[in-house]
Parts: C-alpha cells; sequence; structure tokens
C-alpha cells in the first residue's frame, strides 16, 4: 500500500528535494498520463550498503571491467532507457514531466547516472537523486546481461566511499531482492532517513575524469578498501 495525493500544483526541483527530505517521492500512472501523484510506500526498499548481494558470476563480470562505467556522461539518454518499454515492462511510470524535473535536478547536481557502455554502445545504466548522505534510486535498464547490475555495484561502491548512510529503492521487486534489497517500515524509514540526511556525503569521492576499476569498486564494496 501507498499514500497518495495528487501533485496538482508546478513541481520545482525545490520542492522535488524537500519531498524526497520528508521520505515522498512523485510517480506517474504511466509514461502517457501527464499527471503526477506523490507516494510514500507503507514498506520502503532499501538496500544496506555492507549487504550487497553479489555472486561469485557478477563479481568475475566486475571484476573483468567488461563494462566501462562513467559517471553523469549521458543522464538524459540513461533516463530515456529508464523510461522506454521493455520486455516484461511494456510501460513505466516515467513521463515527460519526471524527466523534465529529474533533469533539472541534474543540473543542479542532484541527480546522477551511472553509465556501463559496452564497447561504444550504452549496455546498461542507473539514475537517482544525491542528498546529503542519501541515494534515492529511481530508475536502471540493461541492454545486454548484468551490465545494470555492474553499474549498480559501482554505485554502492561510490556511495560507500562517500560516506553515504542509505541507499534508496523506492519499492522491493524480485530482482533487487536477489541483490540484497530488504524493506522496512515507514517509521523506520523515516529514522533512517533522518540520519543520512545529516551525513555529508560526497558523490565524487571517487573520481568521474577516469574510470574506477571493477576490482577496486568490488573491494571497497566488500570492505576491503580498494585503490580508485
Amino acid at each position: 500500500m501507498s499514500s497518495r495525493e495528487t501533485a496538482t500544483s508546478d513541481i520545482t526541483p525545490e520542492v522535488l528535494l524537500r519531498a524526497y527530505a520528508c521520505g515522498i517521492f512523485p510517480m506517474a500512472e504511466s509514461a502517457d498520463d501527464p499527471s503526477l501523484f506523490w507516494v510514500e510506500p507503507e514498506q520502503r526498499g532499501i538496500f544496506p550498503l555492507d549487504g550487497l548481494h553479489i555472486s561469485s558470476r557478477l563479481a568475475r563480470t566486475v571484476r573483468s571491467d567488461r563494462y566501462r562505467i562513467t559517471v553523469n556522461t549521458a543522464f538524459e539518454r540513461v533516463i530515456g532507457e529508464c523510461a522506454a518499454p521493455q520486455p516484461g515492462r511494456e510501460d513505466t511510470w516515467i513521463n515527460h514531466r519526471i524527466r523534465k524535473l529529474y533533469s533539472a535536478l541534474h543540473q543542479i547536481g542532484h541527480c546522477h547516472s551511472i553509465e556501463a557502455w559496452d564497447g561504444d554502445g550504452l549496455a546498461g545504466g542507473l539514475y537517482g537523486v544525491s542528498l546529503g548522505g542519501a541515494f534515492f534510486g529511481e530508475s536502471m535498464f540493461h541492454r545486454t546481461r548484468d551490465a545494470s547490475k555492474v553499474a549498480l555495484v559501482h554505485l554502492a561502491a561510490r556511495l560507500i566511499a562517500g560516506g553515504f548512510g542509505l541507499l534508496d529503492t523506492q519499492f522491493v521487486t524480485e530482482h533487487l531482492r536477489s541483490l540484497g534489497a530488504i524493506q522496512v517500515p515507514r517509521r523506520k524509514y523515516r529514522i533512517l532517513l533522518d540520519q543520512a540526511l545529516q551525513m555529508p556525503g560526497d558523490f565524487f569521492a571517487l573520481p568521474v575524469e577516469r574510470p574506477v576499476r571493477g576490482a577496486d569498486a568490488l573491494a571497497i564494496v566488500r570492505g576491503q578498501g580498494g585503490e580508485a
């Protein structure tokens, strides 16, 4: 169950950030629906940053650097791919207003993308909102196997290195659960959120001007340090 309230007034990036700080976020019924509504799940999805499940196969893929990982180099393409239909997901909640809002957040430094490249092709990625020591994952996509999972590992490494305390997933799907996502009650989530917002999270603690090696990202996520 989610509490809903129609977002009838204009939502600015500043309003959106205040909403995230209160534990709510906007969605649309479909990509073609121009209206938005506010959501505050009774059970909130999060990734414990010390509890990401990385299979042996995924670890090998991350370590191999098969995918070249970049940060904020193709934000509009990533959100466009997340909004596009995919097998098993014919429609999404990302409409034009969502894309415009989060692009504006990106412009002021509060929304980021992680891209996974296979050669010159964008194979997968994710985007989300950064506020204090909280990162709110919005959506992810993949065109080739494990590309979005590799992006997620690199995101987790970046958040850990930057002193973040919360990685929000909004809801928990079976796919996210297999990677370590859990549900927490709204009351507990608000406590975790308030604590994270007091942390001076640094999304750029790891370099962005050059790729971070998969082995180093993996070591950070597994609590073994790593050289950025």
